[in-house]
Formats: C-alpha cells, structure tokens, sequence
C-alpha cells in the first residue's frame, strides 16, 4: 500500500449555521455513498482565498443561503484536522491530500427558511437538508469526521 503520511492537508472551511432557535443546519451530501449521512457546509480554500470570503462562497455554493442573512458570531481558535480513511486515500482531490485542516466559523442565519436553495450551485452537493438540535451533530455524520465536529460542537455549544 502507498504511503500517504507526506501528503499535505487540505486547506478548509467549516461553517456551523444556527438559526434562530437555536439548531443546526446540516445538509445530506449526494455523493455519499455510507447511506444516510449528513454534514455542516465545508469546503476548499481557494489558493489566495480569505477565509471569510471563502466560508460565504461555499455557504452560498452548498446551501444558497447569501452574507446577508448570516451573522459571524465566532471563529475556532484553532484548526481542526481529519485524515481520510484508507479506502479514500488517493482518490478524492486527485489524490493530494491526506486529509482537511479545517478552520470554523459559528454564523447565525437571519433568514428564512425559504432564503435555502440546494440548488444555488451547479452540481449541488446536498439532496436535502434540516435543523437539528447541535447534540445530534456527531452522530449524523460520516465517521471519519466525528472527532472533529463533537471539537466544533464543544467551542462553539455556548455561543448557539
């Protein structure tokens, strides 16, 4: 088997969004293949990209949702890190990474429910979505990413 371990981490952006009372949005990816798993929108930082400007991008990319109707209330301190599982390694993201160092951002969503639109990006990256009550987050998820969303979870409980 080839060995990963030099591969660098891929630069990321999480985004908790709560609403109003309180819960979490989380979105059931497509192309997840483990079933019924769901995720906080995420994704890449562009090379040369900000971080804000990149959690509003991929905000509005995976959930349609626009700055805005989102307030910043925190950012993590720190960045998290996960490693891919083995049957991943070297096939998602052309094979580059190990994994994602990921950077948080706790927003309130100031909007409405209809204000979601999956289909804001072309292809969506999510069948549907729900609010959920942040306790639930960590086992909604794939399981490779738990330890880092029960992390998000504990940074950010106080401030939801």
């Amino acid at each position: 088997m080839k060995d990963f371990s030099a591969l660098p981490y891929r630069p990321c952006v999480g985004v908790m969004l709560v609403n109003a009372q309180g819960r979490v949005f989380v979105g059931k990816r497509i192309d997840n293949k483990e079933g019924d798993a769901w995720q906080m929108p995420q994704g890449g930082i562009d090379d040369g990209e900000d971080l804000h400007p990149a959690a509003m991008r991929e905000l509005h990319e995976e959930t349609g949702v626009t700055s805005d109707l989102v307030t910043l209330i925190a950012e993590a301190r720190e960045e998290l890190f996960y490693d891919l599982p083995p049957e991943l390694l070297g096939k998602l993201w052309g094979g580059r990474y190990r994994g994602q160092r990921q950077k948080w951002l706790l927003l309130r969503f100031n909007g409405e429910d209809a204000h979601v639109d999956l289909n804001a990006h072309d292809p969506a990256e999510f069948l549907d979505w729900k609010w959920v009550e942040p306790e639930q987050l960590p086992d909604l998820i794939v399981p490779f990413k738990r330890r880092v969303y029960r992390q998000v979870l504990d940074e950010f409980r106080d401030l939801i």
